[in-house]
Protein backbone atom coordinates (compact mmCIF):
# COMPACT_ATOMS: atom_id res chain seq x y z
CA UNK A 1 0.00 0.00 0.00
CA UNK A 2 1.46 3.37 -1.03
CA UNK A 3 1.14 5.88 1.80
CA UNK A 4 0.20 9.43 0.79
CA UNK A 5 0.85 12.66 2.66
CA UNK A 6 0.93 16.40 2.00
CA UNK A 7 4.25 17.70 0.65
CA UNK A 8 4.89 21.32 1.66
CA UNK A 9 7.39 21.84 -1.16
CA UNK A 10 5.09 20.51 -3.93
CA UNK A 11 1.98 21.95 -2.17
CA UNK A 12 -0.02 18.80 -2.99
CA UNK A 13 -0.72 15.27 -1.74
CA UNK A 14 2.04 12.96 -2.99
CA UNK A 15 3.07 9.35 -2.43
CA UNK A 16 5.66 8.70 0.24
CA UNK A 17 8.83 6.72 -0.50
CA UNK A 18 10.84 4.93 2.22
CA UNK A 19 7.83 5.20 4.52
CA UNK A 20 8.27 3.77 8.00
CA UNK A 21 5.99 3.84 11.01
CA UNK A 22 7.36 5.77 13.99
CA UNK A 23 6.05 6.77 17.41
CA UNK A 24 6.20 10.40 18.52
CA UNK A 25 7.33 11.44 22.02
CA UNK A 26 3.72 11.68 23.21
CA UNK A 27 2.99 8.10 22.06
CA UNK A 28 0.99 8.92 18.92
CA UNK A 29 1.77 6.89 15.81
CA UNK A 30 3.12 8.65 12.71
CA UNK A 31 4.53 7.84 9.25
CA UNK A 32 7.88 9.26 8.16
CA UNK A 33 9.31 9.21 4.64
CA UNK A 34 10.36 11.25 1.59
CA UNK A 35 8.32 12.71 -1.27
CA UNK A 36 8.46 10.58 -4.42
CA UNK A 37 8.44 13.69 -6.64
CA UNK A 38 10.94 16.10 -5.03
CA UNK A 39 12.72 14.11 -2.28
CA UNK A 40 11.63 16.47 0.51
CA UNK A 41 11.02 14.96 3.96
CA UNK A 42 7.39 14.12 4.77
CA UNK A 43 5.63 13.40 8.06
CA UNK A 44 2.05 12.21 8.55
CA UNK A 45 0.35 11.88 11.93
CA UNK A 46 -1.77 8.71 12.08
CA UNK A 47 -4.96 8.13 14.08
CA UNK A 48 -4.74 6.60 17.55
CA UNK A 49 -6.20 3.09 17.62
Amino acid sequence: MAETAYCVKCKAKKTMDKAKKVTMKNGRPAMKGVCAACGCGMYKILPVK
